[in-house]
């Protein structure tokens, strides 16, 4: 591939940066990846110091190759950075290092995807790089993946989320480039279980973010295998699903519901949603601007060289006025600028939060009432400590709290999917949320969505055991409240405050998933009320 068949309108920006950041690897020292940096997950849950030099030094390799690649032509920093990731103390993260274990002896989703970024690198550049770094190359990733993966079974092999597409996609495409077929038959049954995590209806549990991860991971080493054998994993009908689900779920203005670990805006890589367009006729999303090098902060090389190679310009339906996601227990609806959405779900999905119930609105370009998606990962999210996190805790989610007490984990803890209904623009989601709940005094609790454009009103319907229960209605935003006579405004959205419920507002400083501060802010209506049904009004200026 020469640079003529990548440059053009989609493409300029992203070969314009690849030449940047290898100019700026090329004049810069890369940063070392130390024991005191190794050190700081385990002593005290620090995931950001390490990850942030070991995706730096991604950034530098993935540039590096790129414009090697683009330019035809070795590049002696490129040989010297390639030598230096070999030289790595270990390809996995702390965060993912196996208790009492080797990490070499384990491959995470960095390992794989490490050995694939090697592996296909110096395929693609064969002779442009030194015959001594290829052997380097081979050697490391036979030693740090293969081997590994050769010598027993991979918790990740059963999992039936992103780990699984992801580890075996990576390491199966670098089986690939390196002719290590007995490596990708290994591979098969992770695969397979990555499929079976997904319902019917194609929804990722995990959200947009991780649909872009698991299922990119899963697109790359199909066509990486369809090349190769002529075998062709996307001829699916599942698959082909699972590749609609971005715009099924698109509240539009290049936003999403930030469910589970996802955020509300993001990019898509370019050339995953092409390839899906291309091959399977999918409706993909709006997506604003050109694709960039700093799309994914993880510069990963899967999704970078897709994109040069893959991206097109392509065709951009705008989404229908509803969506629902049966098996996800997932409604969107659209009109005039505005959107809604709603989950039901359980209380352990991957990267699961305690939100069966919430929603979101959103207006002029703008999610309103919003879900915080994904926190700072950090050691003590990934245990017990998971729920104490804002954005994972109930107490921070559109949901009711009932004698103070909200939503508890669990498979078991789920909604039941009452009504769905669409009658011409009007859209009606009824759940019960009964289960979510661990309350003594709790004996039902229903909740009613139901949309029409510029309106949703929200009933929830309880039912006690005793005379009547202290309730408190929670709505989150980032966006700061107006409190007035029965009356809440966030900018263009506005609430109803029936007669009898106090309305108040707090708000909370915490840390968004790159590690950046955020303030974001709760509404809560509160009132002592007998068994029956509340309703709350919101009008929508789209």
């Amino acid at each position: 591939m020469t640079p003529l068949e990548v440059e053009g309108p989609v493409l300029t920006r992203l070969v314009r940066e690849i030449h940047e950041e290898a100019e700026r690897a090329r004049t810069s020292p890369a940063p070392e990846l130390t024991f005191s940096l190794w050190r700081r997950f385990a002593d005290g849950g620090d995931r950001l110091a390490y990850e942030g030099a070991y995706f730096e030094r991604r950034r530098r390799l993935a540039a590096l190759l790129l414009a090697a690649h683009l330019d035809d032509r070795p590049d002696p920093a490129l040989d010297d950075l390639l030598w230096s990731v070999c030289d790595e103390y270990s390809w996995v993260l702390p965060a993912h290092e196996p208790k009492g274990g080797d990490p070499n002896a384990f491959v995470d989703l960095f390992a794989a995807e490490t050995a694939q970024t090697l592996a296909e690198g110096v395929r693609l550049l064969g002779g442009h790089v030194d015959a001594r770094v290829r052997a380097r190359v081979r050697a490391e990733v036979e030693r740090r993946v293969f081997a590994p993966l050769e010598a027993g079974t991979m918790w990740w092999e059963s999992a039936r989320h992103n780990w699984s597409a992801v580890c075996a996609g990576a390491a199966g495409a670098a089986a690939l480039a390196l002719g290590a077929d007995r490596v990708v038959a290994r591979l098969e049954g992770a695969m397979e279980a990555f499929l079976s995590g997904t319902g019917a209806d194609g929804a990722c549990l995990e959200g947009p973010d991780y649909w872009a991860y698991g299922f990119g991971y899963f697109v790359y080493f199909a066509e990486a295998l369809r090349e190769h054998t002529g075998e062709d994993l996307l001829d699916d009908p599942h698959v082909r699903e699972m590749a609609a689900y971005p715009a099924r779920v698109d509240l539009g203005d290049g936003t999403r519901p930030a469910f589970a670990d996802a955020q509300a805006r993001g990019v898509y890589p370019a050339g995953l949603l092409s390839r899906l367009s291309e091959r399977l006729g999918v409706p993909v999303p709006v997506t604003a601007g050109e694709p960039s090098f700093h799309d994914d902060p993880c510069y990963r090389w899967a999704h970078l060289s897709r994109t040069l190679w893959w991206a097109r310009e392509v065709p951009v339906a705008e989404p229908g006025p509803h969506t629902y996601l049966p098996d996800a227990g997932i409604v969107v609806a659209r009109s005039g600028g505005a959107a809604f959405a709603a989950k039901g779900g359980h209380n352990d999905e991957p990267h699961n939060h305690l939100d069966v119930g919430t929603f979101v609105l959103h207006a002029r370009g703008e999610t309103v009432l919003d879900d915080l998606g994904a926190p700072e990962y950090t050691r003590d999210y990934f245990r017990e400590g998971r729920y104490l996190v804002p954005q994972a805790s109930a107490e921070w989610h559109s949901i009711p709290l009932v004698e103070g007490r909200g939503q508890v984990p669990g498979p078991e803890r789920r909604a039941e999917v009452l009504e769905h209904a669409v009658d011409g623009d009007a859209v009606t989601f009824a759940l019960d949320l009964t289960a979510a709940y661990a309350v003594p005094c709790l004996e039902r609790l229903t909740r009613t969505f139901r949309w029409r454009p510029g309106r949703l009103e929200l009933t929830d319907a309880f039912g006690f055991t005793t005379r009547d229960a202290r309730v408190s209605e929670v709505f989150v935003s980032r966006r700061r409240p107006v409190l007035g006579d029965g009356r809440v405004a966030w900018g263009p959205v506005a609430l109803e405050v029936p007669a009898g419920w106090r309305a108040e507002a707090d708000e909370l400083a915490v840390r968004g998933h790159d590690g950046e501060q955020q303030t974001v802010h709760r509404v809560r209506l509160s009132a002592r009320v007998p068994s029956g049904a509340h309703r709350f009004t919101f009008t929508v200026d789209g």
